[in-house]
């Protein structure tokens, strides 16, 4: 990508609307805009960002045998009747009529519609466990959004729902779940835990939450000092001792990036969908669901990865791997700066951002700190002259002086070192 043919500006005064740090460089960076409070359009570096968490979601989430669905953000009052959330779910639900004056919600999740689904197309235990996602957007009439991409009133979310036989295999796919989201979030490059939770509106008798620590967070995650117990303060108030092994446990604030539930007959039993068991016994489905806050990661990420100059993405999901610094007249139209590029595009197709903006070398710079770019390859004269660039690291610092025809190796040596599944 050209910066000459990107029209979005970075922004070098402070935003006064931004509270906390992700809202305030995801605007300075160009990567959102507000179009009304609590609803955001995503710029394209953003959407490249948003992509890429896509991505290792889904691959994670087929590789633990979901299926991938697109369900209606539309949603009828009378599935939320069947189950008493109509009302329940108070002010947070979005609610519309048609010109018809029949009632819908704009869907806050989808347990509801998934069952009603399931229910038209399974109908015996020899047809699961069933387990289904989509990515979608979703809505919540916040009272006072805020925060930026952490508390909107439109996010993007990955919705699963699980669908089992008997409670031994919905709690194996809950496990599975488990171990699949640890997954996802050690490859997206972010700090968490799994805590134990409450399950809210949504229900249940089982719940966990994972959090990415962060000081800016609105949980309080307490955990145990010398073992993996942690809890969200809502589920244990004045817990001082771990009721695992009886250590000290301390607290850090945190924010919910993903949620496992396991449901049993909650929306199964009053929905009536059933299917027939081994024994041709119509039985409630055994349910439980799953939900990754997509779009909140990317402010996530940043409220746990940054300093003064601006983002400091994980690689895993940065908009753009590497951004190319060509400096001073000229210098982007050199054989070797353009050989030297076609060489880092080839390890990596549409990774890089090549900064051809006849600008002065501290605006790039300062562009290329704020947007995070995991590696900055540096191409000034005295160095081209002599047949050398410099390579920065953004996460340590670290600045490198070597030949430009060993650049392209060390780029890769660095990716390997941190995503070798990459």
């Amino acid at each position: 990508m050209k910066a000459s043919l990107d029209p979005v500006q970075t922004l070098h005064e402070e935003p006064a609307e931004a509270e906390v740090v992700s809202h305030r460089l995801m605007l300075r960076a160009g990567l959102v805009r507000k179009l009304a409070g609590g609803v955001y359009s995503y710029l394209p570096m953003a959407v490249r960002a948003l992509r890429k968490v896509e991505a290792i979601i889904r691959q994670e989430m087929e590789a633990a045998g979901a299926q991938e669905v697109l369900l209606p953000a539309l949603q009828p009052s009378d599935l939320w009747e069947k189950t008493d959330r109509w009302k329940a779910y108070g002010p947070e639900l979005f609610r519309v009529s048609d010109r018809h004056e029949r009632s819908f919600a704009l869907g806050p999740t989808h347990e509801e519609v998934i069952t009603d689904l399931v229910s038209q197309i399974i109908r015996s235990y020899r047809q699961l466990p069933f387990l289904a996602y989509q990515i979608q957007t979703k809505f919540r009439d916040e009272r006072r959004p805020r925060f930026g991409m952490l508390r909107g009133r439109e996010f993007i979310m990955k919705d699963a729902y699980s669908f089992s036989a008997s409670e031994a295999d919905a709690h194996r796919i809950y496990a599975r779940m488990q171990e699949t989201y640890a997954r996802i979030f050690r490859r997206l490059g972010l700090e968490h835990r799994m805590v134990e939770a409450d399950s809210g509106l949504i229900g249940g008798n089982l719940s966990h939450e994972f959090m990415i620590m962060a000081d800016s967070g609105e949980d309080t995650v307490i955990s145990c000092e010398k073992c993996v117990w942690a809890s969200n303060i809502e589920k244990a108030p004045d817990a001082e001792i771990c009721p695992v092994c009886g250590s000290p446990v301390t607290s850090r604030t945190a924010i919910e990036v993903g949620h496992v539930f396991y449901l049993a007959h909650k929306y199964s039993a009053p929905m009536g969908a059933n299917f027939l068991d081994a024994a041709g016994k119509e039985i409630p489905f055994f349910m439980g669901c799953y939900g990754i806050g997509v779009s909140r990661i990317l402010a996530a990420a940043i409220e746990q990865s940054h300093d003064g100059q601006g983002i400091v993405w994980p690689v895993s999901i940065a908009p753009y791997r590497n951004a190319v610094l060509p400096l001073g007249p000229g210098m982007a139209e050199r054989p070797e700066v353009l050989a030297l590029l076609d060489s880092i595009e080839s390890l990596w197709p549409g990774e890089t951002y090549f900064d051809d903006r006849e600008v002065r070398p501290g605006m790039k710079f300062q562009d290329a700190d704020l947007r995070g770019f995991p590696f900055q390859v540096i191409l000034g004269e005295r160095h081209v002259e002599k047949g050398n660039g410099e390579v920065k690291i953004r996460r340590s610092g670290e600045r490198i002086v070597l030949p430009l025809k060993d650049i392209p190796a060390l780029l890769s040596a660095r990716v390997q070192a941190i995503l070798p599944e990459s």
